[in-house]
């Protein structure tokens, strides 16, 4: 019984998102010009698994906050620059 117990709770510590932090990053996307370009960033954003909210702050400037168990930064600008829009994390 002691073997189950150490088995079982050695197997949800593992399993457990404890180590999944929800991350936000402010992203430069020097190419969002017009009305329609944040949309098409922001769908772009959105289908990458794990983002969490969007939000456009700036005529150039979006903020993304993501599960970083899920998503990652390079995964983020990935998806930007595949929609044709480059992006980098504004410093």
């Amino acid at each position: 019984m002691k073997k189950l117990f150490a088995v079982t709770a050695l197997a949800l510590t593992l399993n457990a998102p404890a180590w999944a932090a929800v991350k936000t990053v402010v992203l430069s996307v020097p190419g969002m010009t017009c009305a329609a370009c944040p949309v098409t960033v922001r769908a772009a954003l959105e289908r990458v698994n794990g983002v969490k909210n969007i939000a456009v702050v700036g005529q150039t400037t979006i903020k993304v906050t993501y599960d970083d168990a899920k998503a990652n930064v390079a995964a983020l600008t990935n998806a930007t620059k595949d929609a044709g829009y480059p992006s980098s994390v504004k410093q």
